[in-house]
């Protein structure tokens, strides 16, 4: 049965012309639902909604804060079996990997709404005879957030929870072609107890939506997660209008294979950071930078476990990997395999897989003899695409790795104490994994790179609140 999505403005769930199918890409005959497209005047009700509620959720208690934020979580918990299969569906993740993602946006929840109760401040004696200074956080107003469709419920949820928790008015513009997971997401937090007008769901283009979102004069900090194009115009824009941003903006990761690991470890490694999630994330392992003893054996272990990842529907347990999200996306991918090949590059995989449904599947790719100044480890491919780089030794890998206009995450496979160390300290990315996928990361600790792949503050964990509070501070004598 196919669902008709709503805006929700000022509490009020808004119907409108649907514009924008939410098409199935296991099956493209399953027409999930239907989305409107706002223009601008709806995104400008939107923000006057969250500017009304802004100045009372800023006032609420933080029990009041946490009790919404909890019980979101507790529900989203309880219900990770149903949105995980809508996810996989909407978006073409593996259901297991769907499922995951929708425990890891309840422990989001959970985790900032501890936050709620755990925000703080200073007191400090001052210079000066008779005064005191206290120094607090508050929480800056409205937020615009802007997300991408590749994590549809957990990006939207590690902006969305610390905004509410510090006290902030939202307003959440969703990318377009994953709408269902958006959807439920406010409306579990509408049901929790969120005042009318704290929460606001806006669907539609970026070109409208999130233009109109940056040029308001009534929000005051925009957090995007997206292409770097778009990123660095959103940057640009919200500087120009003097309105506080942070976005992330993808990478290009290098992952270290050193001749000492362990190869059968480094090739899970390599195989999860590249190629789970179909290679669809901003960390994925896209740049296997291999030393030459091992690089023979290395791509050959790596070839096979390839062979053995089934590609399939998304709600298929037995798949490993999905189809990518689109047809637009799966012909980004393409071209950029046959890039890869004019340029010199020996590709194996990369070929459309047919299964029962129509659907856009696509084999893994691993791309070999490439060299770090080829367009496909240069530019964002994001699909289940992986080159490999073979070079002397460590030097070189540390050289090739930072030689990039990216910093998101970087990782290293060694059994070496010194080499890790060494590059932990020297990556010029703003994540970094020793034996570990570069995909992959805690909610509880900041999440965010260095160069090209952010701007702004970092997000989750207690760093968040960088971002979606403002200090003040205040002298006080309290002798009058």
């Amino acid at each position: 049965m196919t669902t008709r999505y709503r805006h929700l403005i000022d509490g009020r769930w808004v119907d409108a012309e649907p514009a924008i199918e939410n098409i199935n890409p296991s099956d493209t005959s399953d027409v999930i639902g239907v989305a409107p497209a706002a223009d601008a005047a709806v995104v400008g009700e939107a923000i006057a909604a969250a500017s009304r509620a802004a100045r009372g959720w800023a006032q609420s208690t933080p029990e009041e804060r946490f009790l919404v934020l909890d019980a979101a979580g507790s529900e989203l918990r309880a219900r990770k079996d149903e949105l995980g299969r809508l996810l996989a569906r909407e978006e073409g993740k593996a259901v297991a990997e769907a499922t995951a993602e929708v425990v890891r946006a309840s422990q989001l929840l959970k985790f900032f709404a501890g936050e709620a109760l755990r925000v703080g401040g200073e007191v400090i004696p001052s210079v000066r005879r008779g005064l005191t200074v206290e120094v607090t956080r508050e929480p800056i107003g409205v937020v615009g957030i802007i997300t991408p469709w590749n994590f549809p419920v957990a990006i939207p949820t590690w902006k969305i929870a610390p905004a509410l928790a510090w006290g902030n008015a939202v307003v959440f513009k969703p990318a377009e072609n994953t709408p269902a997971m958006a959807f439920e997401l406010v409306d579990v937090l509408q049901r929790a107890g969120l005042p009318a007008g704290v929460l606001n769901l806006v669907y539609g283009k970026g070109s409208i939506v999130g233009a109109a979102l940056v040029e308001s004069p009534e929000v005051n900090g925009i957090s995007f997660t997206g292409s770097a194009p778009v990123g660095r115009r959103i940057v640009a824009a919200a500087a120009a209008a003097t309105t506080r941003v942070q976005a992330e903006m993808g990478g290009k990761n290098p992952l270290i294979v050193l001749d000492d690991a362990s190869l059968p470890k480094a090739v899970e490694v390599a195989a999860n950071g590249a190629f789970f999630s179909t290679g669809q994330r901003c960390t994925a392992s896209s740049r296997l930078i291999v030393a030459s003893s091992v690089h023979d054996e290395f791509v050959e272990r790596l070839s096979r476990r390839m062979s053995e990842m089934r590609v399939g529907n998304a709600l298929d347990p037995e798949t490993v990997i999905g189809p990518v999200v689109d047809a637009a996306q799966l012909e980004q991918d393409l071209r950029y395999l046959r890039i890869a090949a004019e340029e010199g590059g020996a590709v194996t995989g990369g070929e459309r897989v047919e299964r029962a449904t129509d659907g856009y599947f696509l084999s893994p790719a691993l791309v070999t003899r490439t060299d770090n100044g080829m367009t496909v480890n240069r530019e964002e491919v994001f699909g289940p695409v992986a080159s490999v780089i073979r070079v002397d030794g460590y030097d070189e890998a540390l050289a090739v790795a930072n030689d990039t206009e990216f910093g998101l995450s970087a990782g290293i496979c060694t059994t070496s104490l010194s080499a890790a160390r060494h590059f932990v300290r020297h990556s010029s990315a703003g994540m970094v994994m020793v034996n570990a996928p570069t995909a992959g990361v805690d909610y509880h600790v900041p999440f965010g790179g260095a160069k090209g792949s952010s701007y702004g503050p970092k997000e989750q964990g207690t760093y968040a609140r960088e971002f979606f509070t403002r200090v003040k501070t205040a002298y006080i004598d309290a002798d009058g």
